[in-house]
């Protein structure tokens, strides 16, 4: 989608902070970190396997995927979006590509389409997607949930955890207490629809591909807006107190308001 647009002055901003403890990497240094991971994993035998929201980071996933593929940079491969609300969603981004940055317009009025490129399967069923050879090796398999708490995913993660030749890719945030967060805090094991699963897989987070902003992308955005109090929400403890302590170094008031607390404006 086309990059946020800064906010008018306002007297009171309310702003996230999921990523309000660091900085993220280039987004073509993302996407080389990504390309390293899949010729890694092909060649040793091995599935990527990337949990993905529905809306928005699938289609840039998809968009990324097909842009490796036209410049050559990823060998011929099977690619599956194993989701049928986010083949839904991809469906919408179809018919608004005027909404797109400026690049993928551009593709688009060379009659070429990121989304139904001829690497790319879309699984709409639950036959289909049982057909998905998720337990060999050489494919791309993007499904939800993005945190791995339900869905397709679930199958793909149960059958390619235990081999350590696959990757399992994270592209958004994992919430504490998810599936994917315990996956990406290095657990041994996992349970998975009843069973326990072991991680032997490589598990890769590239976290310039989220879509929330980094500490930087987040200041400036407060700084258009020159609010007289800012509060923070949407963020682990670390992060909420790391940007907190920037915004104020900057002049702002600054509050981390506690769960239930009503607040006089």
């Amino acid at each position: 989608m086309e990059d946020p647009a800064y906010p008018p002055k306002a007297d009171v901003l309310i702003l996230e902070s999921t990523y309000g403890d660091r900085t993220h990497r280039p987004i073509e240094e993302s996407i080389e970190e990504l390309r390293q991971v899949i010729l890694r994993t092909f060649e040793a035998g091995g599935n990527v396997i990337i949990p993905s929201f529905a809306l928005e980071r699938t289609q840039e996933v998809l968009y990324i995927l097909y842009r490796l593929w036209r410049e050559r940079k990823i060998p011929r491969c099977e690619i599956y979006l194993d989701s049928p609300l986010a083949t839904a969603a991809t469906r919408i981004f179809e018919k608004h590509s005027d909404r797109f940055p400026e690049p993928a317009r551009r593709v688009f009025r060379k009659k070429r389409n990121p989304f139904a490129f001829e690497l790319l399967r879309y699984t709409l069923t639950r036959r289909a997607s049982k057909k998905i050879p998720s337990d060999q090796g050489g494919a791309i398999i993007i499904a939800g949930s993005g945190m791995c708490t339900g869905g397709r995913i679930l199958f793909h993660l149960k059958a390619n955890l235990p081999r350590p030749e696959s990757s399992v890719v994270f592209v958004g945030y994992q919430a504490e207490g998810t599936l994917g967060r315990r996956i990406l805090d290095g657990a041994e094991r996992v349970e998975i629809m009843g069973s326990i699963v072991p991680v032997r897989a490589n598990i890769v987070r590239i976290e310039g591909l989220s879509a929330h902003a980094d500490q930087g992308i987040l200041v400036d955005w407060a700084l258009h807006a020159d609010p007289d109090l800012i509060f923070l929400v949407h963020g682990e403890d670390r992060a909420l107190a790391a940007l907190a302590e920037r915004l104020i170094s900057h002049g702002y008031s600054v509050h981390i308001p506690a769960w239930h607390e009503t607040v006089e404006i």
